[in-house]
C-alpha cells in the first residue's frame, strides 16, 4: 500500500492553487500503473471486471470510501468496467486529496480481486 493510501483527505479551499509541475509529478509518481494524468488537470483510470455485478460492487466500495473521505470521483460504470476520474472541482485542477483517493481506489480494487 502506498503512503498516499494511508493519508486522510483534507478539505480544499477555493484560494488553494491546483498542483502543477514538479509538485504534481511527485504525487503522480506515487500512484500505481494505469493512472493517466490528463492535461495536469485530472486523473483517470479504468478497471476491468468479470461482469456488471463485480463492477457495481467496486463502485459501491469506492463510493463508501469517498463519503468517508469527503472527496468524490466522477464514475463511469459499464458491463465489466469502471472508470474513475478525480479532480478538485473547487480549484479547477488537481489537489493532494485526488491522489489520496486514487491510491485508496487502487487498494480497494486489489482487495476486491483478492477475494
Amino acid at each position: 500500500m502506498s503512503d498516499l493510501a494511508k493519508k486522510k483527505c483534507l478539505p480544499c479551499t477555493v484560494d488553494m492553487p491546483p498542483l502543477k509541475g514538479e509538485e504534481l509529478q511527485t504525487f503522480y509518481k506515487q500512484l500505481s500503473d494505469g493512472w493517466e494524468l490528463i492535461e495536469e488537470k485530472r486523473l483517470e483510470k479504468s478497471y476491468k471486471f468479470k461482469n456488471f455485478k463485480e463492477a457495481l460492487a467496486f463502485v459501491n466500495d469506492v463510493g463508501k470510501i469517498a463519503e468517508e473521505e469527503g472527496h468524490h470521483p466522477d464514475i463511469e460504470l459499464g458491463w465489466g468496467k469502471v472508470k474513475l476520474i478525480f479532480w478538485t472541482h473547487k480549484i479547477g485542477g488537481l489537489s493532494e486529496p485526488d491522489f489520496v483517493m486514487a491510491a485508496k481506489s487502487d487498494v480497494c480494487f486489489l482487495s476486491r480481486i483478492a477475494k
